[in-house]
């Protein structure tokens, strides 16, 4: 689990360009969310050998000026609330801004380590140019260039030295998230689980302010629920808010260990589900989609498999993921649900004895081998699981870099066949025997 680093500023100050190349240091093993909001604002990134997730808070802002001001305070609020450190963006061209000041009052308040970063910082001139920085009152001052990197190392190194050690809590309770945009009816669905009004529920999208945890304890089931953060509805922008919520499922995908995606099945399996959906399959958790207020939807004959089959071509290439339909207004199927995210957490710690995963997938892989590439025949001699928190496997070979990934799939999908992973993302490695 890695801390959260958050990066705000005005627009065009060059926090994208900094995000990306914060990102990029490790792009054959980790790369940014595809399709977050349109773009990237999220991936993983790690320096000195610590790792931590980047949130690129700049939304986009359109419009007046004070559409941006009410923007960057919304930007300044979401890493207040959300990281656990934060890199303050400033533009050595255009010098201090009434903007900056306002951003750097607010985050003089923070109990949080602040970095200010002054960007395009690129000769001596500059260097002396950015001196009127000082003026902000933020300790730890940095000069860097975020086009030509010079300069982001050492901020780099005093940032990860104050990220706070993140330790897996040692909760031996499963961790279940739900996740989904405003309004899906994530609050509803967690009182009808408790059976009590916790949450407050009205109609306005985004009331539940916080992640809070709830130890659920019934009909032999015993877990933790996170119910993830709303959002403050401020504005009545559409796509920010789109934005915002996906960034505040963050920290709670990443800390739990399935995600209960919950989707309002009058709108869909729609572009922000998506982005929620692949967010918690890249971090590698258990998933299970519930298709909530199936009450209102008009039925035909077989329109669950209608519905279902959509869904499932919108997650290709991982389709084995549990789909129920669900009606938290009626109670209908929840503690299926409940069931079934405690079935996928079942699968995502299940191990396969080495002896056995290798008496069954042997064969398979001998009856079909990966195909030859470039004349050259590829053997895989044996295959073993990984020793980590969720299914993965390596398959050891003699040319581990012929082997394509529709074979990975072909694998994937056997393992899938035989040992029962649905929910999960699998992961598998070729390595040189």
């Amino acid at each position: 689990m890695s801390a959260i680093v958050a990066i705000v500023g005005r627009p065009n100050v060059g926090k994208s360009t900094f995000f990306n190349r914060l990102i990029q240091r490790r792009e054959a093993i980790v790369d940014a969310v595809s399709g977050v909001t349109r773009d990237r604002h999220y991936g993983k990134s790690d320096w000195n050998g610590k790792e931590f997730s980047v949130i690129d808070t700049g939304g986009y802002v359109l419009g007046s000026d004070d559409v941006f001001e009410k923007e960057i305070d919304r930007q300044v609020e979401l890493a207040i609330d959300e990281a656990d450190a934060i890199v303050f963006m400033v533009d050595v061209e255009s010098g201090v801004t009434g903007m900056d000041q306002d951003v750097s009052k607010l985050l003089r308040r923070v109990n949080k380590p602040v970095f200010l970063a002054i960007n395009k910082v690129d000769n001596a001139q500059r260097e002396a140019d950015a001196v009127e920085f000082y003026s902000l009152g933020l300790e730890n001052y940095y000069t860097l260039s975020s086009i030509n990197g010079s300069g982001t190392g050492e901020l780099l190194d005093a940032l990860v030295k104050e990220l706070p050690e993140i330790e897996e809590e040692e909760s031996e309770l499963p961790r279940f998230a739900v996740v989904g945009r405003p309004n899906a009816g994530k609050s509803s669905f967690i009182n009808a689980l408790i059976g009590e009004d916790r949450y407050i529920v009205t109609d306005i999208a985004g009331t539940t302010r916080d992640s809070i945890d709830t130890k659920y304890n019934r009909f032999g089931f015993e877990f933790n629920l996170v119910d993830t953060a709303g959002i403050r509805r401020k504005a009545k922008v559409k796509e920010d808010l789109e934005f915002y919520s996906v960034m505040r499922s963050v920290r709670a995908i990443e800390h739990c260990d399935v995600c209960i995606l919950l989707l309002d099945a009058t709108r869909g399996f729609d572009g922000q589900v998506q982005n929620i959906f692949w967010l918690a399959q890249r971090n590698n958790k258990g998933i299970v989609i519930l298709v909530n207020k199936w009450d209102l939807v008009e039925k035909e004959t077989n329109s669950v498999k209608e519905y279902e089959a959509k869904i499932k071509k919108a997650m290709e290439p991982f389709t084995d993921v549990p789909i129920l339909f669900i009606s938290v207004l009626t109670k209908q199927r929840i503690f299926k649900a409940i069931e079934t995210a405690v079935d996928v957490y079942k699968n995502r710690s299940k191990k396969v004895v080495t002896r056995k995963l290798n008496d069954i997938m042997l064969p398979i892989i001998e009856h079909t081998p990966p195909p030859a590439y470039k004349g050259k025949y590829v053997k895989i001699k044996f295959c073993t699981q990984l020793p980590t928190p969720y299914p993965q496997f390596a398959f050891f070979c003699n040319l581990p870099q012929y082997v394509r990934d529709p074979y990975k799939r072909f694998l994937e999908n056997k393992l899938r066949e035989n040992f029962d992973f649905s929910g999960v993302p699998v992961t598998i490695f070729l390595r040189k025997k």
